[in-house]
């Protein structure tokens, strides 16, 4: 079941949701909302998505993934757009989320620290993660308590 997503907005920027995706437990996938991060003009600055539930693959791979465009780096939009998802979170009646990064992202770290994560370690990616062969080896992982 998903929940809308008209109240995740600040006076910055909303989320905008594109499409949600069923969960495939063959995939150990978990259901997920994918979201466009835009500013309150409108303008599409970004993506952002959440997997909710907790299994291996979120341990590894997160609950929430983001990016933004390259014009609008440097004002925290990826931290506000978590904290939006947060609440979106709360809705699926979770209490925490995780979310990695590659040890060598300093920015998608920094984003993880702005947003109030917790580091717990960094990881090894398991051979039979998709993550993995996509040629990563190490996440760093964060806890967040919402």
């Amino acid at each position: 079941m998903f929940f809308g997503v008209e109240d995740l907005k600040t006076d910055e920027i909303f989320l905008k949701l594109t499409k949600t995706c069923e969960e495939q437990p063959e995939k150990r996938w978990l259901p997920a909302y994918y979201l466009d991060i835009c500013l309150v003009d409108g303008t599409t600055i970004g993506k952002c998505d959440l997997r909710i539930g907790h299994n291996d693959k979120t341990y590894i791979g997160g609950n929430i993934g983001y990016g933004i465009d390259e014009p609008y780096r440097g004002h925290h939009y990826a931290a506000k757009a978590c904290k939006l998802l947060f609440q979106q979170a709360k809705k699926h009646g979770l209490d925490y989320l995780i979310i990695t990064c590659d040890p060598a992202n300093v920015a998608s770290y920094k984003t993880c620290e702005h947003a109030g994560g917790i580091f717990i370690e960094t990881a090894n990616i398991p051979e039979d993660n998709e993550m993995y062969a996509e040629g990563k080896r190490k996440v760093k992982i964060y806890r967040f308590d919402i």
